[in-house]
């Protein structure tokens, strides 16, 4: 369920130019850096998060803002990244989520919320798992535990966290 002010909706390929965008703020690094430079966004290794979106196994969520325009306020979304590329890669059938929320809608309950709507289409795609990597500097970590995610390793000084999906509780007999 959305937090009041907030919908969710599932991601498709019309949402690319906002997708890039969600991306680049993904890519957190502790304060006071700013974000990354956008030309980051064209470096293979984080292209292959966001390019060409809505191809088979992609997965997401796009919160916003309700209204006449319903403007974008974040994104969870995943994808699989085979030949152990991505930071986040644990295997072929595993994919690797990218969750960010725009800064104007920070720190007002979305992200949780957006994250467990991802986890579940996740998981009715039939996904078994979900990775991430983090930043060890980054306070969402405690969000992404209350989601299910488990720290399994380090990658290049970031968490490796891996969160099993069970069966939906309506599968559940």
């Amino acid at each position: 369920m959305a937090p009041q002010g907030f919908a969710f909706r599932p991601m498709r390929p019309a949402d690319q130019a906002v997708l890039w965008e969600i991306l680049h703020v993904a890519l957190w690094d502790p304060p006071p850096a700013p974000l990354r430079p956008r030309a980051v966004l064209d470096s293979p290794g984080v292209r292959i998060y966001a390019e060409s979106w809505g191809r088979a196994g992609d997965v997401g969520v796009m919160a916003e803002q309700p209204g006449t325009d319903a403007v974008p306020v974040g994104a969870c979304w995943m994808r699989l990244v085979p030949d152990a590329q991505g930071l986040a890669y644990v295997d072929d059938t595993t994919p690797q989520l990218g969750i960010a929320v725009l800064p104007p809608w920070q720190r007002q309950g979305v992200g949780r919320p957006m994250m467990l709507a991802a986890l579940d289409a996740a998981r009715d795609a039939g996904y078994r798992q979900v990775s991430l990597t983090v930043h060890p500097q980054n306070p969402a970590i405690r969000m992404y535990e209350s989601c299910g995610f488990r720290k399994a390793g380090l990658r290049n000084t970031f968490h490796l966290m891996v969160a099993r999906l069970g069966p939906a509780p309506a599968d559940i007999q």
